[in-house]
């Protein structure tokens, strides 16, 4: 009885303690699960890469501007380059677009070159003709940046993405052609400039990425600009591989 009584005691007097030990642990639990979720969002969610028909498309037939749509004083064919021109100011991002509007996977290799300006251009992906946005062939959706400020944009969305620019501007040509490789799967795009890979993406939004066209970009601008492509090759769901690394 007297042993019975004894701990009685004791536990009445440990009891706050216990208590305030208990709210400590369960605190701590909660933060330690905060952190968790955290990290976990700060990760990428993987989509996997999406299966369909595996065709590869010439883009541009080094003839005429067949499959594109586009401002036609703006666009143009010398020479079997695809030719981005403007004398007058541009006040919205204008852009060519395929009439095909069904692209999601795919590899697309091009040449471009930026022959005057300082502006960049780039390769539009993932997203859609957005009209409402002040011009009729205006785009949004993702950017392929080339070669002023290299790196990847969400046009009309979240603006710049995290893709560090150094490495391709390592490789990368101002006014000269530049080889590139996007190599667009899930929801992670791969670049390649000239033969090195500069970039690894995948977006941590999977509800961004659309199907649609591929667009070529004439960035707004109120001086002259020229902007050039060609060999413009697609090839719809492709290997996990990319092809124009060298040794």
């Amino acid at each position: 009885m007297q042993r019975t009584h004894a701990l009685r005691a004791s536990f009445v007097r440990f009891a706050p303690r216990l208590a305030t030990a208990g709210r400590i642990l369960f605190a701590l639990a909660l933060t330690l699960a905060s952190a968790a979720t955290s990290f976990a969002a700060d990760e990428p969610r993987i989509v996997p890469p999406r299966e369909g028909k595996s065709e590869t498309i010439q883009l541009f037939n080094g003839k005429d501007l067949k499959g594109w749509v586009g401002h036609e004083k703006l666009w143009s064919v010398e020479d079997g380059v695809i030719v981005a021109r403007n004398t007058e100011e541009i006040p919205v991002s204008t852009y060519l677009l395929t009439e095909r509007k069904d692209f999601t996977d795919f590899r697309l290799t091009a040449t471009v070159k930026l022959v005057k300006s300082e502006m960049h251009s780039g390769i539009a992906m993932w997203g859609r003709n957005a009209p409402e946005h002040g011009d009729k062939y205006t785009f949004a959706g993702h950017l392929v940046m080339f070669p002023s400020g290299w790196g990847f944009y969400d046009l009309f969305g979240r603006k710049g993405l995290k893709v560090d620019p150094e490495p391709a501007k390592k490789v990368g040509k101002q006014h000269d052609w530049n080889d590139l490789e996007i190599l667009a799967q899930g929801n992670r795009i791969r670049l390649v400039v000239n033969g090195v890979q500069v970039a690894d993406y995948r977006d941590p939004d999977p509800n961004v990425m659309y199907e649609g066209p591929i667009g070529l970009q004439l960035h707004s601008n109120k001086v002259p600009q020229e902007i050039h492509f060609k060999d413009l090759v697609l090839t719809t769901f492709p290997e996990d591989k990319l092809t124009t690394l060298k040794p």
